[in-house]
């Protein structure tokens, strides 16, 4: 059974699971209990076979305001350098959940996305943007390096090595069309609709074959540090498992049918 968190909303459709940030009030900054709680949260969805997708978004006015300056970062001055190294383990603990959650997830970003909410959005699979959604990478800003909680492994894959650079040194915030150019958005729509279009691009991904799917993600994130040689043989014992999966069959037999397979297997 999936636990109810205590500092943040979830609900579950339709095998589509939606975590939603509830700090409206400041723009859903994050606190030391909303990371603790999410990085623990998160492995519980990939052991949950009802849950097909997931969808990380906010309430309110924003995505996701980064660390609460009051919560946290005042908090941590004063901390000597082992308690500054929990924190930071625990905040890259939380992305490293999120890459190996075993499920798409579909980041449904509006307003702004900055500092820790930018890269958790970087670190979700797609990213469905709202036309006034801004994202910044801004520590630089406060004085602290660009590369936290992954940005720096994650942003060149997605935007490329330039871009990433440029985002990282910088800290400028960018607007939903730039983000698009670049390929941190995967799609831009109108404000009110993001929720919308994230939620129906999870229902599209939750209806497919989940155990292909969680194959897929496994491979994108494994792939990367693999030779061709390495990957062409990680995607062929990949692709057997998943002709051996009922799911394989099932979409056989609908195609014969002429039908819409429905994939019932579990991830």
């Amino acid at each position: 059974m999936i636990p109810t968190p205590r500092s943040f909303q979830f609900s579950l459709r339709e095998g589509v699971a939606t975590v939603t940030f509830s700090r409206p009030a400041t723009l859903n900054s994050l606190t030391f209990e909303v990371y603790a709680e999410l990085r623990d949260f998160l492995p519980k969805l990939s052991e949950a076979d009802e849950v097909r997708a997931v969808v990380v978004a906010g309430e309110g006015r924003g995505f996701c305001s980064g660390g609460d300056r009051h919560a946290i970062i005042a908090e941590l001055f004063s901390r000597d350098v082992q308690g500054l190294l929990e924190f930071t383990r625990m905040t890259g603990a939380l992305i490293r959940n999120l890459r190996r959650l075993r499920r798409p997830v579909v980041a449904a970003v509006h307003g702004v996305a900055v500092g820790a909410g930018a890269v958790i959005a970087l670190a979700c699979d797609v990213r469905i943007v709202g036309r006034g959604a801004r994202f910044g990478f801004i520590f630089p800003q406060v004085g602290l390096c660009g590369a936290d909680m992954g940005a720096a492994y994650l942003l060149p894959r997605v935007v490329g090595l330039g871009n990433a650079s440029h985002l990282l040194f910088t800290g400028e915030l960018i607007g939903a069309d730039e983000a698009l150019r670049i390929g941190l958005a995967n799609r831009v729509v109108d404000d009110e609709q993001v929720l919308v279009e994230a939620n129906a691009y999870a229902t599209r991904l939750a209806q497919g074959p989940a155990f292909a799917h969680a194959m897929t993600k496994q491979l994108i994130e494994d792939e990367h540090r693999m030779g061709l040689d390495d990957a062409l043989e990680a995607e062929a014992q990949a692709q057997a498992l998943c002709m051996m999966h009922p799911d394989f069959k099932a979409a056989y037999e609908a195609a014969i049918r002429k039908e819409t397979p429905k994939f019932k297997g579990a991830p």
